[in-house]
């Protein structure tokens, strides 16, 4: 459970910083007044005021927000507030979150490929972690076990070792493997995972490691980003035309997920934090009142117009849009509990 609290807090602190850095740093070039600087909601735990600009860390750390003079309608506007710039200023200022959530991903892969290497699955029939207390460790066997036969079958693969395995619920496999130069054998019984859907002896295949250099280390972060962010897409368009079942996540299924995957090790939590600040960058970008993206296209019609929207045209499509994402956020929390 402390796992899951610290890694949850950690990931979602790490994106909100991120993206409200860019908020930040972007209204301070177009020479807006940032009042508030703060990483989390409720009461204030520790604050600092530095020139203009107050710093401050609140009671719960599961977001954040930009205290920006004249984004509150009800703001004294001056020359410095935001209502008060230009609209490609503001534009600029209500993409650069988004922007950060895509800049993040590209400096953790670059981190993880220069100084952790880039890992991959080797094809031979090796075992990599053993886990404890499933049927491959009770029967003994141990990472660096090579495969040889399974009921008296040559294993040349880790997919056909795989195959074998996974097929096999309740069924008693005599194993010959190899450790160090010595060719042993035990047997043991795959167990049916429900989650999977499929038989398993709790073990993952050895890996090779190649360490890229610093530049090349930059370009594949670059690469990984952007495949991601295109396979992401893809799959929202696929979800939107009805291809695709939707399978919502609420902040208690991504705190679980992130406890989960810090269980395997901080490399890929730290990927995990890529992966769901490239989610997070896509959907905020959405044209939905309350979301930035949903600010973009109003600026973008004042831009057309020549002069903004009623403030009271804007409050209500804001309320309506902040109704949606509730629904939605209760939708997606309900799902976290039932599973």
């Amino acid at each position: 459970m402390l796992l899951t609290i610290v890694s949850a807090v950690f990931v979602f602190g790490l994106l909100v910083l991120f993206h409200e850095l860019g908020h930040f740093i972007t209204a301070k070039m177009t020479g807006m007044r940032v009042d508030e600087f703060a990483i989390g909601f409720g009461p204030k735990l520790v604050g600092i005021k530095y020139g203009e600009t107050s710093y401050s860390l609140r009671v719960f750390p599961l977001g954040g927000f930009n205290k920006i003079a004249g984004m509150d309608p009800e703001d004294e506007p001056d020359e410095r507030s935001y209502s008060s710039k230009p609209v490609w200023a503001r534009m600029i200022v209500i993409l650069a979150g988004s922007v950060m959530n895509f800049i993040l991903p590209i400096l953790l892969f670059f981190g993880i490929y220069f100084f952790s290497g880039i890992h991959t699955p080797s094809v031979d029939p090796t075992l990599g972690e053993v886990m404890a207390h499933k049927p491959a460790a009770e029967a003994g066997l141990k990472q660096g076990d090579r495969i040889l036969k399974i009921d008296d079958q040559a294993i040349d693969s880790w997919q056909q070792f795989v195959e074998i395995v996974q097929v096999s619920d309740g069924k008693v496999l005599k194993i010959d493997f190899k450790r160090d130069e010595n060719q042993l054998a035990t047997s043991l019984i795959p167990e049916y995972d429900d989650t999977a859907k499929r038989a398993m002896i709790g073990v993952v295949s050895s890996v090779t490691t190649y360490q890229p250099g610093f530049f090349e280390a930059g370009v594949l972060a670059v690469k990984n980003t952007g495949f991601v962010t295109y396979k992401m897409i893809e799959t929202l368009g696929s979800i939107i035309m009805g291809k695709t079942a939707a399978d919502l996540a609420g902040p208690l299924g991504v705190a679980q997920m992130a406890g989960e995957v810090a269980q395997i090790g901080f490399v890929p939590l730290l990927q995990f934090a890529a992966f769901l600040s490239i989610n997070l960058g896509i959907i905020n970008l959405f044209p939905i009142p309350a979301l930035d993206g949903g600010h973009f296209i109003t600026l973008l019609i004042e831009a057309v117009r020549g002069k903004p929207l009623q403030p009271k045209a804007i409050q209500y499509a804001q309320i309506i849009g902040f109704a949606l994402l509730m629904a939605l956020m209760i939708f997606a929390t309900l799902n976290d509990i039932t599973r």
